[in-house]
This record gives C-alpha cells, sequence and structure tokens, in this order.
C-alpha cells in the first residue's frame, strides 16, 4: 500500500509554519510517528504533500526523504504564478524524489490565468504533476485546463471537497465530476472521506456508497488513488477507520482493484521512483 497524503512537520524548528500553536494536531508529526499506526496496516510506502510554502520547508522534507525509503517522493508547494517559481522549479526538480506540486484554490478560473498557466506549463514539460486542493468551481476548471496542457497529469485532492453524509452527492459536483470521466490524465484521490462525514460513526459505510459509487463511475479501476491526509484525518477518526472505510470498498471490487487504488495507479499518477 501507497498512502498518497501524508504531512510531517517538527514544530521545535526555528522555520516552523504549519499547524499554528492551539492546533489539535500541533504537536511534532514526523515520517516514524506515522509508520508506527500505518505499516502494521500494510503501507509499505508514503508520498508527503507539503502544506508550508515557505522553501525552506520543501527543502526540509527532502532532506527527510533522502535519509527514509519509506518516503516514494514528494509535492511540494512553490509559489505558482509568482516570479521566484521558476527559480524554485528548477532547484526542485533537480531532485529525483520531487514529484510535483500542490495548488489549493477555490475561485473559478485561478488555475487558467495567464501567469498561472505559464507555470504549470513548465511544470508539466518538467515532466511532473500538479495536485489540486478544490471545490466544485476549480474542478469545472479541469477540462479547460486539460485542453491547454494536454500531457499535464493532474491528481483532485480530497474527493473536491464533497459531503459524505449518505445523502447522495452534491449534483454540481456530480456534473463536474463526470465531465472528467474521458480524460486519463486526471486522477482522483480518495482522502478526507472521513473528514467530509459530518456523522458520529465515521466508519458506517452507508454515508459513502453514493459518493464511492460516484467516483468509481467516473473514474474507474485505473485513476482513483488512495490518501490518509495523516496527521489531519485524526482530527475526525483514527488512522485505522480512515484506511478501513476505502479497503472496505475496494476489496470488494475484487483484488485487482483494491492493488491498482492502493498501490499501482500512484505510480502511474505520480510516477514515483524505486527506491
Amino acid at each position: 500500500m501507497i498512502d498518497t497524503h501524508t504531512h510531517f512537520y517538527d514544530i521545535t524548528r526555528p522555520e516552523h509554519y504549519w499547524p499554528s500553536p492551539g492546533s489539535d494536531i500541533y504537536r511534532t508529526c514526523m515520517p516514524e510517528h506515522y509508520r508506527a499506526l500505518a505499516a502494521p496496516l500494510g503501507v509499505t510506502g508514503i508520498i508527503v504533500v507539503e502544506a508550508s510554502p515557505q522553501e525552506v520547508d520543501n527543502a526540509w522534507i527532502l532532506s527527510l526523504a533522502e535519509k527514509d525509503t519509506f518516503l516514494k517522493g514528494f509535492v511540494g508547494n512553490l509559489p505558482a504564478g509568482t516570479p521566484d517559481f521558476s527559480r524554485q522549479l528548477r532547484r526542485f526538480s533537480q531532485h529525483p524524489l520531487f514529484l510535483g506540486i500542490r495548488i489549493g484554490c477555490s475561485q473559478r478560473g485561478h488555475l487558467l490565468r495567464p501567469e498561472i498557466l505559464d507555470d504549470l506549463r513548465r511544470l508539466s514539460d518538467a515532466g511532473l504533476e500538479l495536485d489540486v486542493l478544490c471545490g466544485t468551481a476549480v474542478l469545472e476548471d479541469l477540462p479547460e485546463l486539460h485542453r491547454r496542457l494536454p500531457a499535464l497529469r493532474v491528481v483532485v485532492n480530497h474527493i473536491g471537497g464533497v459531503r459524505t453524509d449518505g445523502t447522495g452527492p452534491d449534483a454540481a459536483w456530480a456534473r463536474a465530476m463526470r465531465a472528467l470521466k474521458d480524460i486519463p490524465e486526471v486522477y482522483c484521490k480518495v482522502s478526507a472521506l472521513v473528514e467530509l462525514n459530518p456523522h458520529a460513526s465515521k466508519a458506517a459505510m452507508a454515508d459513502y456508497l453514493p459518493v464511492l459509487d460516484h467516483l468509481w463511475s467516473v473514474f474507474g479501476a485505473d485513476r482513483l488513488v488512495y490518501g490518509s491526509n495523516w496527521p489531519v484525518c485524526e482530527r475526525h477518526a483514527g488512522y485505522e477507520t480512515v484506511q478501513s472505510v476505502p479497503a472496505q470498498y475496494f476489496q470488494a471490487k475484487g483484488a485487482e482493484a483494491a492493488g491498482k487504488f492502493f498501490h499501482d495507479n500512484s505510480r502511474r499518477a505520480y510516477r514515483w521512483p524505486d527506491r
């Protein structure tokens, strides 16, 4: 199993940026802490997604990855759309464990702004991928982003932010996801499921089935990937629950589908290297 969405930080570092004091996850979270929870459940590697925009934090994660083969790759947080992006991309793209960047945005049209598109073209030309943390409005821009940058691999984070409350997916979200069905370069990360569930019982599969069934109908067996969002997920449920919900669903689809979801699809989406 490869977990494609983890965060690490050391609150004793002078440069520490996120999370802030007072947060319920304000504690040092390092790979050894995650491994103690997840390795007994079958996780054999992780991809780290950087929440901090500080260049020094991106470099720090890569220094951790160099020493620990459990870390299969790193998705950075670089300032797309700014004059410094090209320099930082040149710096980090030299590292074999640097897989791409994440952009968080909520406004329609953000990814299509000329200065953002120019930097995403640089990203695509370097053979790197884009994680997108967004909701429905930005999902609606992804077909046009693909038209302009057809080689760019995109991974939608946290199922596009739809609630998993058992009532069925929001209609606008469902349409936006359906528009991605025939774009093989777009993947969806099945992460934050429990965080998007407002119910007290986070393990009830009935809550998740409408959303998971829609995602399966759009992306099928080849374009869905597993992510936990640890340690953020612990605000809502323990790691075992976070993993067991998608595991039940995909194991019911058969061993081949589960193998793709937990391992093979992440390799295609991120192109993480053998270590």
